[in-house]
């Protein structure tokens, strides 16, 4: 399955290359300026920590609308920059209210991490201990965020309580998928962020959790098999179809194919 995740992500992402740049624009541009005003308040820590705030706030509402759009892409559709709106009329409440979330918990972490860090006690090394790994955990989950949002709902309690519960049922998947996001990540350095960028994470992460999906749905239909044994092969039958035998030779040499 995580295989043709990959194919799917990569050929989607190709197919698309012009949505994906301009979705990319955004983030740079988005990035950029909060990057050049946040050093003009760093003398000014409440300023500079509204302008942090303001930032993570545009940030979050701008992914929920990539996010939508990477799900259309998901689902073998092609969304028109008119659409854009739309996606982010549906999805800015739930999007901010996580980044309000985010801006409070690394406001938390911050003054815990000083706090705790300076005791001298076994209560501090626990403390750090316990904020690191629910830090991890909430990173694994927040994968599942956007995507949850794009496809299933715009509640932001219930987005949040599937998001850890997909996580704690596909471990080891969510680690395969953040690392390979930071290889996307990584990747993106070299053209600035132009290509695959920021919004091929998106789409990364949302192909994984509609093909994720196909799994629920086969466990409701099939309520006492093995949660062990997914027959993925049947399951992914029609995206196989859909995605075709493609190979990076026929992309690049489509005459010797």
């Amino acid at each position: 399955m995580f295989g043709f995740l990959v194919k799917k992500a990569f050929f989607d992402m190709w197919d698309n290359m012009f949505r994906i740049i301009l979705m990319n624009l955004g983030y740079i541009a988005v990035l950029a300026i909060f990057i050049l005003l946040a050093p003009v308040f760093v003398s000014v820590p409440v300023l500079f920590f509204a302008v942090i705030a303001l930032g993570i706030a545009v940030f979050a509402a701008y992914t929920g609308a990539v996010s939508r759009f990477c799900a259309e892409i998901a689902d073998y559709k092609q969304p028109g920059v008119q659409d854009f709106l739309t996606f982010l009329k549906e999805s800015w409440p739930s999007s901010l209210l996580l980044a309000l979330l985010v801006t409070a918990y690394l406001l938390i972490v911050r003054v815990a991490f000083q706090f705790y860090g300076g005791m001298k006690s076994l209560v501090g090394p626990l403390a750090v201990a316990l904020l690191f790994w629910v830090t991890v955990a909430g990173v694994l989950a927040s994968q599942f965020y956007f995507p949850i949002q794009s496809r299933l709902d715009h509640k932001f309690r219930k987005i949040f309580r599937k998001s850890f519960l997909i996580f704690f049922d596909n471990p080891a998947f969510s680690i395969g998928l953040i690392l390979c996001a930071l290889i996307i990540l990584v990747g993106s350095a070299f053209t600035a962020l132009l290509l695959p960028g920021i919004s091929s994470i998106l789409l990364w992460w949302n192909i994984a959790f509609k093909l994720r999906l196909y799994k629920y749905d086969w466990l409701e239909q099939n309520p006492d098999t093995n949660r062990r044994r997914i027959p993925w092969d049947a399951l992914l039958v029609d995206d196989r179809e859909r995605v075709g035998k493609r190979t990076l030779k026929g992309m690049i040499f489509p005459w010797k194919e």
